[in-house]
C-alpha cells in the first residue's frame, strides 16, 4: 500500500484553475479501485491519497496522469508501506496488499 503526498509548486491561483480536471482524475481512479481515499492537507498547500498495493512502474504511471502534475502546479512524494494493524471494520485493508 502508499500514502501518496501532493505539494502544490504553484500558487493557488494558478492551481485552482486544474482542480476541476483533477477531481474528475481522482473519481475515476477511486471508481477504479486505484485510489481508496483523497483529501487535502491542512493546511492547503497540497493532498494525501492512500493508494492499494501495485507495482511501483504501475503507480509511477498513474500518478504521472494527475492534472496537477501534467500542468506542472504539483509534485508527488511516495511512502510503500504494508499495513499491519487496522481499526474494526477496516480489516479488508489488510488484504489489498
Amino acid at each position: 500500500m502508499f500514502v501518496i503526498t501532493v505539494t502544490y509548486t504553484a500558487p493557488l491561483d494558478e492551481v485552482d484553475q486544474w482542480r476541476p480536471a483533477h477531481g474528475d482524475w481522482l473519481n475515476q481512479l477511486i471508481s477504479r479501485r486505484l485510489l481508496l481515499v483523497a483529501g487535502r492537507q491542512v493546511p492547503l498547500v497540497g493532498g494525501v491519497y492512500l493508494v492499494p498495493q501495485m507495482p511501483a512502474e504501475e503507480l509511477d504511471r498513474l500518478l504521472a496522469t494527475d492534472p496537477y502534475v501534467l500542468a506542472g502546479v504539483a509534485t508527488h512524494s511516495v511512502v510503500e508501506f504494508t499495513p499491519l494493524l487496522v481499526a474494526a471494520g477496516l480489516e479488508a485493508l489488510k488484504s489489498l496488499e
